[in-house]
């Protein structure tokens, strides 16, 4: 039997860190952000949808979807959003099990699901374990301020807008401390797995 670990974290918390260091232990990661933007390419279900109840001025001149613009349209309308999500949602987590499904056919002894919103979106039931990456508020605010040049009320805002990750860590079967160093945050990855004998 495969083991699945569900990866999750917070904005700025170095979840794409942790992601990436996978890769030293040849284990597969399904990346559930490239997956969202996978299935609205043109031709997909999802895409056709999106047409069908928001119109053809969501698209860029090329015809791919302009999230911007659709990402306006949605922010304020509860309404507009809860559409886009029963049309996006539904496509995500047929794609996630599919590529999941995939890696274990293939022989994977471990497979990674990487979802942000993993606890929120309620979809734990797709792993045996849980990953979160944790780091304290402030460092989380320093990292977001420098990465996407936000001012501090508006990189708060975003903080604010999520679960907080100390609210996750608890929730988790493992919680990785990434406050440090990536030498430091891969020893405790590597603790994990050999503890769960992935590797």
């Amino acid at each position: 039997m495969a083991l699945i670990i569900g990866l999750t974290g917070s904005i700025a918390s170095g979840k794409s860190t942790v992601s990436l260091m996978f890769d030293e232990f040849q284990i597969p990661v399904v990346d559930a952000d490239k997956i969202a933007r996978e299935v609205v390419y043109p031709g997909e279900e999802a895409y056709n949808k999106i047409i069908e109840t928001f119109g053809t001025h969501v698209l860029r001149e090329d015809k791919t979807l302009n999230r911007k613009k659709l990402g306006e349209i949605v922010f304020d309308d509860q309404e507009k959003l809860e559409a886009l999500n029963q049309i996006v949602h539904p496509a995500i987590r047929k794609r996630i099990i599919e590529k999941r499904d995939g890696f274990v056919q293939d022989g994977a002894s471990c497979v990674v699901l990487d979802i942000p919103l993993l606890f929120e979106s309620n979809l734990t039931n797709f792993v045996d374990k849980t990953i979160v990456v944790y780091v304290d508020e402030n460092v989380q605010l320093q990292r977001l301020m420098e990465r996407d040049e936000f001012g501090e009320s508006e990189a708060l805002k975003r903080i604010k807008s999520q679960m907080p990750v100390k609210e996750k860590a608890k929730l988790a079967d493992a919680v990785i401390n990434n406050n440090s160093s990536k030498t430091v945050t891969f020893e405790q990855l590597e603790d994990i797995l050999r503890k769960w004998d992935v590797i």
